[in-house]
């Protein structure tokens, strides 16, 4: 079963559970994916908790960091 007005990316995912764990900001996310870069909605939810500055490093599927861009 599918909730269509609940889809979250694996980093919104995390960023909330850290929220839920307790968590009061982040030093920095990660991301495993094909795409170029993060989503406008996941680099809100990582700055939302770590600020403007916290890093969001970007690799490739083979584990390979390809870019790392700020959560601002």
């Amino acid at each position: 079963m599918g909730l269509d007005s609940l889809k979250l990316s694996a980093l919104r995912t995390a960023v909330a559970m850290a929220v839920a764990s307790g968590a009061t900001s982040l030093e920095a996310a990660a991301v495993v994916t094909e795409a170029e870069s993060v989503s406008d909605d996941d680099r809100a939810a990582v700055r939302d908790l770590g600020g403007a500055r916290t890093p969001v490093l970007v690799a490739g599927l083979d584990g390979t960091v390809r870019a790392t861009v700020t959560a601002g």
